[in-house]
């Protein structure tokens, strides 16, 4: 296959990915050990040379990408602009010519296309531009946060293939890669008779962990003692987990230090689960699970606003309208979508399908259910809005503990959602 032209990754706004997106580009959203970002600086001859994103995130992406965006290039050479939304690029978006767009058949959203400057900003709208259009079969975009469960198991596949080639660690057993800065005591049990295991960098094993491949380990990570890591889970950077945890991502800087089950999720950079918190990722009837996205309009006063939670109680006709606002997730395994800054309190039970709004602090008795808008404060006194300062003090003070100081940027994104 020739070597592509320079990359443009681009996030076009489009779906309903809060809480995915609420502070990172679509291309910057874990979607197996990788970002889409990462991801394609493992690819063969791949240069990435700008980025794009909506207006909201710029200042903030702008801060992490060691590239210029889109509007700095001047050079009107061919571009490969390739969508953030696509997890695993088809091998067809990296043979595009010049002039050509590879478009998603279900949604007509562009998933790549060999273009000149001058037709990148219309790309970047999904505006084809008087480009050639190819369709490309089947589901290659995510457009809802579930959606990552469904392209999960082939990431993984895919990024410890990658990871383990690139990084050439030392291997004990087949299958078996370990950074020699990792820390791993003698009692930890790997089985890699399903999939592969990785250990990156500086990450520690505890006594009695139990680790089932496919899974990756990320840098600076800690899997606490008598933890069962269970296939298709991916922890990134600087998190602490314990308990059990299957088929679940973590994006980074995140902490489930504690007993409890959490399966078929993604869990948010800076979220603290409480000790003894569980996930349900399969209904009691075995059906699809049916979930709702963040974004949807609002089913009273039509003011159309983002975050707008399910109705609860009210009168038998809100409750039929709020039915028909979910979706069907095409899932039968599914459990919480928790975005970033989440806390929930001890022993919270988080029923199958949830998503919860970044910055939501959950406290209350019964369980944690259906869609939550961001910065919620919920208690068994009901549901106020987290004071954005008061939040804003909490997320400091979190972030401290590893040394992180949250820039400018990061805090005006923050002060956006409340």
């Amino acid at each position: 296959m020739p070597t592509p032209p320079p990359i443009v990754l681009f996030d076009d706004g489009l779906g309903l990915l809060s809480p995915l997106t609420d502070l990172r580009a679509s291309f910057e959203v874990r979607t197996g050990a990788l970002t889409a970002i990462e991801r394609l600086g493992h690819t063969a001859g791949a240069r990435i040379a700008a980025w794009a994103c909506p207006p909201s995130l710029q200042p903030l992406v702008g801060e992490r990408i060691g590239v210029p965006p889109l509007g700095d290039l001047r050079s009107d050479d061919p571009l490969l602009l390739v969508n953030g939304r696509c997890p695993l690029l088809p091998a067809a978006a990296l043979a595009l010519a010049r002039g050509q767009a590879l478009v998603e058949e279900r949604s007509g959203h562009i998933i790549a296309a060999n273009a000149s400057l001058r037709h990148a900003a219309a790309v970047v709208r999904s505006d084809p531009a008087g480009l050639t259009m190819t369709k490309h079969p089947g589901h290659t975009l995510i457009a809802r946060p579930w959606d990552i469960r469904a392209f999960r198991d082939a990431c993984i596949a895919h990024d410890l293939a990658v990871l383990a080639a690139a990084r050439r660690y030392p291997s004990s057993q087949s299958n078996l890669h370990v950074a020699p800065s990792a820390r791993v005591h003698p009692s930890a049990i790997f089985d890699t008779e399903t999939g592969a295991i990785l250990i990156d960098e500086h990450a520690t094993i505890r006594p009695g962990a139990i680790l089932v491949g496919p899974a990756y380990i990320g840098p600076n990570s800690t899997v606490l003692e008598r933890t069962l890591i269970k296939a298709n889970t991916t922890i990134g950077p600087w998190c602490k987990v314990a308990g059990e945890i299957g088929g679940t991502i973590f994006q980074g800087f995140a902490n489930k230090a504690h007993d409890g089950h959490l399966g078929d999720s993604w869990i948010g950079e800076w979220a603290n689960l409480g000790a003894g918190t569980t996930n349900s990722n399969l209904l009691n009837t075995y059906g699809e699970v049916i979930a709702r996205p963040l974004g949807t309009p609002t089913l009273r006063g039509g003011s159309g606003q983002p975050g707008t939670p399910i109705l609860r109680g009210g009168s038998a006709d809100d409750q039929k309208l709020a039915a028909l606002s979910n979706e069907r997730t095409g899932q039968q395994f599914l459990g919480a979508t928790i975005g970033d800054h989440v806390k929930t309190a001890i022993c919270t039970r988080i029923m199958t399908g949830v998503v919860v709004g970044t910055g939501t602090m959950f406290a209350a008795s019964g369980p944690l259910t259906g869609t939550v808008p961001p910065l919620s404060w919920i208690t068994d006194s009901g549901t106020k809005t987290f004071a954005i300062e008061k939040f804003i003090d909490v997320a400091k003070a979190a972030m401290a503990r590893r040394k992180i100081v949250p820039s400018e940027a990061y805090l005006a994104r923050l002060r956006s959602l409340a």
